[in-house]
């Protein structure tokens, strides 16, 4: 895969992103739960209720599922007695929130931020996991290029070694010529060997990093360009409102500032309003009559509507739990800071790391260059006869050292261009 492939793949297959993506959707949820107490809510239920029946003139609702108004049954002055009479009801009621005094608006406002946050920390976890991706991919490079230089170190070794047995046979070289050779063909040969573990184990972690059912995965063209990064000041003032940790730090002390005033809000009033339509009927017996079905078929209609306003005035347990998100509060302000510092000093190191990385890569070639030519001139006189065993094997080990550290140079140039960008929130195009 070429990388902005595994990028894409990695955005539909890592179980990461869509775990954090699905936190977002139960936060988005989650927001519309408050939203909810300003519908209508409509219930219905049905009892047979045994008990006695000593009643007075007085009329009352009760508050829950169902605002039934009692109608009495005797009379005020009707004999007491303890014998049960049944009872029966059915009814519908439909309950409705006139006005709540902002505290349904401000859950509203807290699970909205709360969902805002879940949304950075989503593209906080993308960002990551490009991030690794590319981490992951230039591995797969870098250990390809060490592989290459693994393969060449060998073929040239062998060379030399058939030439050595060659001119050994022949008599014309010295033995120790040979036995070097063998030496460093065995040497270079266990290397190739690492290398290519090495590889094979780069390419099972990009597998698994962009979430592929292979088992491997091997590196293509790096198709992803990064634009040229900005001036320190400037990246500063970027990560201050681009990076996602910041936004989703600030979005939830925001959170946790509504969540107060909500707890607050729960001290002022609440005025609704309830409507019920009901049939029942009561075995007790009135003026000497029992009514229709003896009190089991509730065949006696009635209806009310009653608008309720409830004041918890004071409610010591309310203010306590004000009291401790306000403690929240401060916690989620020194985050911020804390957040804004690591960012801040994670960008100043990738700059650094970056001109590093880029200032290397430069010296890596020379130093390839170099080695280049030094093995030349050392093969050309090995061949003649003129040089020895010991200079040819210090030059193939300086050439083979040479084209491996210009590959981790590399490696570490593109992997310290990544990290800047993911220290700066930016999207590689």
């Amino acid at each position: 895969m070429s990388l902005r492939e595994a990028i894409r793949y990695a955005h539909e297959h890592q179980p990461s992103l869509a775990a954090a993506r699905a936190r977002v959707a139960v936060a988005l949820a989650q927001s519309a739960v408050p939203r909810a107490g300003y519908m209508p809510r409509i219930a219905a239920a049905a009892e047979v209720l045994v008990g006695t029946s000593n009643n007075t003139t007085a009329s009352y609702a009760t508050v829950g599922i169902l605002d039934v108004a009692r109608v009495g049954g005797t009379a005020a002055n009707a004999t007491r007695s303890w014998s049960p009479d049944p009872s029966t009801l059915i009814g519908a009621s439909v309950h409705q929130e006139l006005y709540d005094f902002g505290r349904l608006e401000a859950q509203a406002d807290a699970y909205d931020a709360l969902a805002r946050a879940a949304g950075e920390d989503a593209r906080g976890v993308q960002l990551d996991l490009d991030l690794l991706v590319e981490d992951s991919f230039y591995a797969v490079q870098s250990s390809k290029a060490i592989l290459a230089a693994a393969d060449a170190a060998v073929q040239r070794v062998q060379a030399h070694r058939d030439l050595a047995e060659a001119q050994v046979r022949a008599q014309l070289w010295s033995p120790i010529k040979l036995t070097r050779a063998d030496a460093d063909l065995a040497n270079y040969t266990v290397d190739r060997v690492r290398a290519a573990g090495s590889l094979a184990i780069a390419q099972d972690v990009l597998a698994a990093t962009i979430g592929a059912a292979e088992p491997a995965i091997d590196a293509g063209a790096d198709d992803l360009t990064f634009a040229t990064p900005p001036q320190l000041a400037a990246a500063m003032r970027d990560v201050d409102v681009q990076a996602p940790e910041l936004r989703a730090a600030r979005a939830q002390l925001l959170a946790q500032q509504r969540i107060s005033s909500a707890i607050r809000s729960e001290l002022r009033p609440d005025l609704s309003v309830s409507a019920e339509l009901t049939g029942r009927a009561g075995g007790a017996p009135v003026t000497a009559a029992t009514p229709t079905g003896g009190g089991w078929l509730p065949d006696v209609p009635n209806w009310d509507a009653l608008v309720v306003l409830s004041w918890p005035i004071f409610d010591r347990v309310v203010t306590a739990r004000a009291r401790a998100s306000e403690r929240i509060e401060a916690v989620r302000v020194a985050e911020i800071d804390q957040v804004a510092q690591q960012l801040r000093t994670g960008a100043e190191r990738g700059y650094v790391e970056l001109e590093v990385a880029r200032s290397a890569v430069p010296a890596l070639q020379r130093a390839l260059a170099a080695a280049q030519a030094n093995h030349a001139q050392a093969e050309a006189q090995f061949t003649a006869g003129l040089g020895t065993a010991v200079e040819l094997s210090d030059a193939e080990a300086l050439l083979t050292d040479a084209q491996i550290q210009l590959a981790v140079g590399q490696f570490q140039q593109s992997r310290a261009r990544a990290r800047l960008g993911r220290a700066l929130a930016e999207v590689a195009q």
